[in-house]
């Protein structure tokens, strides 16, 4: 995908996304508050919660999508990663002020939720369900680390309102001395939403480190390579992961005989063929290395 489209969609996604979890947000802040659903206040912090992190993944496309510079020579990919970090905590504090405000619910007297703030939810699930889907989907398109965690946020809203649902029917089937369930429902959604957090923030500084990407994509990058005429085999190969684009360090070896002009062709073989075939490389530096028979 071309840089420019790959910003398009980037940019259209996280502007449904703000737009959903505004209104959503504020939907489930009313029918908690009216509802008398503690759960469901929690689940509305988080859906706004989610509005920050969906600009703060905005604003890491826009930034990455900017071409390189001078001081930046590898160009701005790197604030993908980092608005996933930053997203990442934003979901670990959100889990940490709704465990926070259940606990404290949980030691209140307070009266059963309506039964209307089951319905409420229900839908919730299936609208963040379909949120998380869509948002995913465009990660995988784009290959950005920042919108599949966005995408999670949406994943983890649904887990708390399934959460909530489920804290809110025992409440409504038990009823008296059942009204804290939904509390307690918050605080199990909350494990869930700590441990993607977790695994998201472990992505995104692994790409931050420059970790490899999946092997899959070093033998395609391999294997292009091999395809060229003069390119004998590969010597060594290193592919890192800036945002949605990637950089290829690949050491390939010729006939020991050939002359500097046509290893020089060889290399430049090799780099075109990669950039033409394999989508999401931006950059490919060859280093021509003499073929040795080996026995």
């Amino acid at each position: 995908m071309a840089k420019t489209e790959s910003l398009t969609t980037g940019l259209r996604t996280t502007s449904i996304s703000i737009a959903f979890n505004v209104a959503l947000g504020a939907v489930k802040l009313a029918c908690g508050i009216f509802g008398n659903s503690s759960a469901l206040i929690a689940d509305a912090v988080e859906s706004l919660g989610d509005v920050a992190s969906a600009m703060v993944v905005r604003a890491g496309i826009v930034i990455a999508a900017k071409p390189a510079d001078t001081n930046h020579p590898y160009g701005h990919g790197k604030a993908e990663p980092l608005a996933a970090l930053a997203v990442s905590i934003l979901l670990l504090a959100a889990a940490a002020v709704i465990a926070v405000y259940a606990f404290a619910e949980i030691r209140l007297p307070h009266r059963t939720p309506a039964a209307y703030t089951l319905i409420v939810l229900l839908a919730v699930i299936a609208l963040k369900e379909s949120m998380y889907r869509y948002e995913k989907k465009a990660s995988r398109k784009t290959r950005s680390t920042a919108l599949l965690a966005d995408a999670w946020h949406h994943r983890a809203d649904a887990l708390t309102s399934l959460a909530a649902s489920v804290g809110i029917s025992v409440a409504l089937v038990g009823g008296k001395g059942y009204e804290a369930a939904d509390d307690w429902a918050a605080i199990a959604a909350c494990v869930v939403i700590i441990a993607n957090g977790t695994l998201l923030a472990n992505a995104a500084i692994h790409e931050l480190m420059d970790a490899a990407p999946a092997q899959v994509l070093l033998d395609q990058v391999a294997t292009i390579a091999l395809t060229v005429e003069g390119a004998r085999a590969i010597e060594k190969l290193l592919v890192r992961k800036a945002g949605p684009y990637y950089y290829v360090n690949i050491h390939v070896e010729v006939d020991a005989i050939l002359t500097v002009r046509d290893g020089h062709q060889v290399a430049h073989d090799v780099k075109d063929a990669i950039l033409a075939k394999q989508p999401g490389v931006v950059d490919v530096l060859v280093h021509i290395e003499p073929h040795e028979v080996r026995s």
